[in-house]
């Protein structure tokens, strides 16, 4: 059996150790490089803020202009962390669980590859002028609530994987871990949305000097060898992009990768988290319903709650719905009790709206 996971096939016990080894003497000097390269993209991002803020004046599109601007930026800083084979996967898995803690799926709704890619999609339809398709609420909350069934098959699967091929000691299961390899090997299942369709290895369509590649592609063949592999990831590819075509952020309504922390909010420590999130005035709520209708994956609870935090495990934080808003101060966007994003009254025109 083999895996590809990042253009990295799987490595046998001796051979994880002493990939691990020489990538450490080379780490400092690329790392640097990256940090450079990091700093030049966050400058190009705040440059492409302003010139959305200056250039786009209309009210209802200013913010998904934005999104389109930093999910720019992010799928650069993303081609170019994964292309530094040194920095462990493990270490990538906990930066973004902790990204996930404090600001909630802020990830999904503005930086995801992914996500990305049915956006583009979205564009392309709106171009055509094909209207998209709404599922049933009952269908919609199905698949919203399938996904955690599949993290946990995939959270509690190198447990049974461990059992049937033990490391040789702790310390090559340590180095297995960090690289997702071994019996760890289906936690990088859960982050391929994370990797950018285009990659600084070679993917599984090569156009000119340019390597693509398409989530969970990679893990389909790993897994299943072969034609049936084949079969399955060709169908796989071809469903996911025709949904998304018609059903805005198909994938992202039972996506694993997205579990928020829905869980952990029974938990009273970690009720006060996620610290960015939606918040709803309802004494200026008139229950026009622009909010969801406009919602990516039809989230029901900005519409349906009376007022205060919004905590719908669904909501992706892509402020489609303050943008939209009609009313004044209705919806805000918060960081801990910091207005960042308020719903204003685009009705009455105002200068450059026209």
């Amino acid at each position: 059996m083999r895996f590809t996971f990042f253009g990295v096939k799987a490595l046998n016990k001796k051979r994880v150790y002493s990939y691990v080894i020489s990538g450490v003497n080379g780490m400092d000097g690329v790392l640097l490089g990256a940090i450079l390269r990091l700093i030049v993209l966050i400058g190009l991002g705040v440059a492409g803020v302003f010139s959305v803020m200056i250039w786009k004046r209309n009210r209802v599109s200013r913010v998904t202009f934005l999104r389109f601007v930093v999910q720019a930026v992010g799928f650069a800083a993303l081609y170019f962390l994964f292309s530094l084979s040194s920095i462990p996967m493990l270490y990538v898995f906990i930066a973004w669980f902790v990204l996930t803690l404090f600001l909630g799926r802020f990830f999904c709704g503005w930086i995801c590859p992914f996500a990305l890619l049915m956006d583009i999609e979205s564009v392309v339809r709106k171009a055509f002028k094909i209207r998209y398709r709404l599922l049933s609420d009952r269908l919609n909350m199905a698949l919203h609530k399938g996904r955690y069934i599949i993290l946990a098959v995939f959270l509690l699967l190198p447990i049974v994987l461990w059992l049937i091929d033990p490391p040789m000691n702790v310390d090559v299961a340590m180095i297995m871990l960090k690289l997702f390899a071994g019996p760890f090997r289906p936690y990088s299942i859960i982050m391929e949305p994370l990797v950018p369709f285009i990659v600084p290895w070679t993917g599984q369509l090569v156009i000119g000097s340019f390597n693509l590649s398409y989530p969970y592609v990679g893990q389909i063949t790993s897994f299943i060898e072969a034609f049936p592999g084949q079969i399955f990831a060709v169908t796989f590819v071809a469903v996911t992009l025709v949904g998304a075509f018609f059903v805005r952020r198909v994938w992202c309504r039972f996506c694993p990768a997205g579990v928020s922390l829905s869980a952990l909010n029974r938990f009273k420590v970690f009720r006060g988290l996620p610290l960015l999130y939606i918040e709803k005035d309802e004494q200026k709520c008139t229950k026009c319903g622009v909010c969801k209708r406009v919602c990516l994956v039809q989230v029901n609870e900005v519409y349906e709650q009376k007022g205060g935090k919004i905590c719908a495990s669904q909501c992706m934080l892509c402020t489609r719905c303050v943008e939209m808003c009609p009313y004044e101060d209705a919806l805000k966007v918060k960081l801990g009790k910091k207005d960042v994003f308020k719903s204003r009254n685009w009705l009455e025109p105002s200068y450059g709206d026209e």
